[in-house]
């Protein structure tokens, strides 16, 4: 999914949703008919390993029929909570998963989670529902409430791991419009494609840690390596609570307020 795709499709619509999971076409692509947005596990492993212990809560917010919860459940994270719109995919993957006892699932909507309880989770992985947000009929107000929500429902010092393909000038205005205190790093990863292609050289095909810029920015003499790159951003939930909303980049921290 990128930005080009939104056009007139409501991607924060159940509907669409579960058409997409009820069609042999494009319910499920890649291994053993089930697909992963953006990135497979093993790309994302050193990442989710070295953030998020595997004790952790988690909560993968609009989970479709990826695998990387499975994977993750076999690396040794031991309770996953997996939640998604359509209610189509949630029965395929409680099918599917109903013996894997650290993977639950069920149905719902990411503007709406009141079933979760204030500092329910200590990790929220969201690759690629924000973006769908911003795809939908309601945008930009529907991803500021899920966002909301999603704050809320994690404990403080929690992490918000965002795998996306907004870049931060999108990104963490949405992010700040959240009142809550995040500090935030930035990661960027070349997509499968150019990781396949560039696998016999890893510094080219490798995972960066980006410096923001004051303000929040990518450096401005900053250079792609893959145009269709994707961001990833360990956003962390502050343990203070704030009147502002405010971001913190390295030592910097930008402040917004209503």
């Amino acid at each position: 999914m990128g930005g080009a795709d939104c056009n007139s499709t409501d991607f924060g619509a159940a509907a669409y949703w579960d058409a997409r999971y009820s069609s042999p076409s494009t319910g499920g692509k890649g291994r053993g008919g089930f697909f992963d947005w953006y990135q497979a596990y093993p790309a994302l492993r050193p990442i989710l390993r070295a953030c998020v212990p595997t004790s952790s809560r988690v909560l993968m917010l609009g989970c479709g029929n990826s695998l990387l919860s499975e994977d993750m459940v076999k690396d040794g994270y031991e309770d996953i909570a997996n939640m998604d719109i359509s209610s189509v995919v949630i029965e395929q993957m409680k099918e599917k998963h109903m013996d894997i006892p650290q993977l639950t699932y069920m149905q719902m909507d990411v503007r709406d989670m009141s079933l979760f309880a204030d500092g329910s989770f200590d990790c929220v992985i969201d690759k690629g529902t924000l973006d769908a947000m911003m795809c939908g009929d309601d945008a930009p107000h529907g991803a500021s409430k899920m966002l909301a929500e999603v704050a809320r429902i994690m404990r403080p010092g929690g992490i918000y791991m965002l795998i996306t393909y907004g870049a931060p000038k999108e990104r963490l205005t949405l992010l700040n419009q959240v009142r809550c205190r995040w500090e935030v790093e930035l990661y960027i990863m070349p997509t499968p494609e150019y990781q396949l292609k560039w696998s016999n050289d890893a510094a080219d095909a490798a995972m960066e840690k980006i410096k923001l810029t004051v303000d929040g920015q990518l450096p401005p003499d900053y250079v792609f390596k893959d145009p269709e790159s994707n961001f990833i951003y360990v956003s962390y939930k502050s343990d203070t609570a704030s009147e502002n909303n405010s971001i913190v980049v390295g030592q910097e921290e930008t402040t917004t307020s209503e």
